[in-house]
């Protein structure tokens, strides 16, 4: 009994205290950070599993763009044929030709083929 225990004991009952609102304090801001984050982003297996109404509509457009290509060309070459008589070369040119349209049509709409600089084009600086 010497006077260092009655100094622990003074730190041990304010410690619990302490202690006590602490754990409290620690808690009550658990729950506030956890209810500011943001949710996590959807995995890739989720994001495909769900419907994607915009992909779908590009996917009915590039094909709609394809298959009016190939039926326009087919067309103009069957008329070719007929007006002039040189059956069946104008209509499988003209199909070719269509379908070389569509899939451009379909590379052009998803933005793949990259605009290229022409000899009189001259870059502006900022």
């Amino acid at each position: 009994m010497n006077g260092n225990d009655s100094r622990r004991d003074r730190q041990e009952a304010s410690g619990a205290a302490t202690g006590g609102d602490l754990s409290g304090r620690l808690q009550r801001l658990g729950a506030k950070l956890e209810a500011r984050r943001p949710a996590p982003p959807p995995s890739p297996a989720q994001r495909a599993s769900s419907s994607d109404p915009s992909g779908l509509a590009r996917a009915f457009r590039a094909s709609s763009e394809f298959i009016a290509g190939v039926i326009v060309g087919g067309g103009l070459g069957w008329a070719f044929d007929k007006g002039l008589g040189t059956s069946p070369w104008g209509l499988i040119v003209f199909l070719l030709l269509g379908f070389a349209a569509g899939v451009y049509n379909v590379l052009r709409s998803a933005g793949l083929p990259a605009p290229t600089a022409r000899v009189g084009d001259v870059a502006k600086p900022d």
